[in-house]
């Protein structure tokens, strides 16, 4: 029995690679529903290709291009944020795969669960923003959530058979980006450009930025946190520039096991959407005479200062990995117009970390609430 998706975001790089997983296996896998924020024209074309029940565009102003595009087949042409909550409920539905980008993925997120779909997690900023929400909704409606970022299905693949087995630590590699040898003084005047280009991924423009700067390392630690019911102080995050093991747990009697792979994301994804089953890939193979040295490191917190305020964070709980990720989301989107520089990033979301209101136990209205203040706040903060 073919299992159908929803893809959400499916014209970023998760997305995309996503349906190149879906097309080598059409045996097993049909779309049901893909949604995008604003590239109409690939979404157009993807639409034509897998012929979807249902297609959304978040950006309302792309609407009348999308359903002019499409209006000679007979597929369902949705647009705004609550139309993509309204997909993901669709009773045909077996597995979301939540690939947008940011905050915008935690309402159909929860959608999803609500109505037990079972949820291919791409968009770590969800775990982020509301994990105590998503897990207890998760454990409430019985739902699995598959992990598709690369450390954290390291991590479920090396627990696979071992959940009885107390965990001593998770230990989350990183690449550490293109600035992992750089002075403080070296990070102050690094470009736009050079910032996207990450050695060794390749992902989008916000998810590269929060790379270069640690924050997605922190945004992954927080992740496990929820996903793995472990504490801050149980993650290790060891920097391998390589990028060959993609994470690791360490057990109780001191045994560790490690996930290997070369750095592509579609071995993830794969396995989310056929777990517990492997599925045949021609992917290239790890080739272990090409690493004669596998190499680790102590990340830098006070260069990379994003880092230490994940774990500032997750230990504050409450709101404050909202307020996080909200400041961060906003002063990404500064540096990439060039309106402000590397560092800077770091000086304005320490600030609203002080500034922004704290609440100690949030409920979902608090987290919209907490989004939307702190964005205010940060772009108050750039004039």
């Amino acid at each position: 029995m073919k299992r159908t998706l929803a893809i959400l975001g499916s014209t970023g790089s998760i997305g995309t690679q996503a349906l190149e997983v879906i097309s080598e296996h059409p045996d097993l896998f049909e779309v049901y529903a893909l949604t995008a924020n604003n590239q109409v024209d690939l979404l157009i074309e993807q639409a034509r290709k897998f012929m979807p029940e249902v297609v959304v565009i978040a950006n309302e102003k792309k609407y009348p291009e999308l359903k002019e595009a499409l209006e000679d087949l007979p597929i369902k042409v949705w647009a705004g944020a609550d139309a993509i909550a309204q997909v993901v409920q669709s009773e045909p539905i077996h597995l979301v795969l939540t690939a947008m980008v940011g905050y915008s993925g935690l309402q159909p997120t929860i959608a999803a669960i609500q109505a037990k779909k079972a949820i291919a997690l791409a968009n770590k900023e969800t775990l982020v923003v509301a994990g105590e929400l998503i897990m207890s909704l998760a454990a409430r409606y019985e739902v699995p959530i598959l992990p598709v970022d690369s450390e954290h299905s390291a991590i479920f693949q090396c627990l696979n058979g071992e959940w009885d087995n107390p965990i001593q630590q998770l230990i989350l590699t990183a690449s550490g980006g293109p600035f992992r040898n750089h002075s403080r003084q070296a990070l102050a005047s690094v470009t736009r450009a050079e910032a996207l280009n990450h050695p060794n991924w390749t992902m989008g423009a916000k998810v590269t930025i929060d790379s270069a700067s640690l924050m997605n390392k922190g945004f992954e630690m927080i992740e496990a946190k929820w996903l793995f019911d472990v504490t801050p102080d149980q993650i290790k995050i060891l920097v391998h520039p390589q990028s060959v093991i993609h994470s690791m747990v360490e057990f109780e009697d001191g045994a560790v096991m490690a996930q290997l792979g070369i750095p592509d994301m579609k071995l993830p994804i794969s396995y989310a959407f056929s777990y517990p089953k492997r599925l045949k890939s021609q992917m290239p193979r790890l080739d272990f005479s090409q690493y004669a040295t596998l190499t680790f490191e102590e990340p830098d917190m006070q260069r990379f200062r994003n880092l230490a305020y994940a774990y500032e964070a997750v230990r504050q709980g409450g709101n404050m990995p909202c307020i996080l990720n909200a400041a961060n989301e906003v002063v990404v989107e500064a540096f990439l117009q060039d309106k402000i520089g590397f560092l800077q990033m770091s000086d304005i979301i320490e600030q609203m970390m002080q500034k922004a209101t704290f609440v100690a136990s949030p409920a979902y209205e608090d987290y919209v609430q907490t989004d939307k203040e702190v964005r205010q706040l940060t772009r108050e903060a750039l004039l």
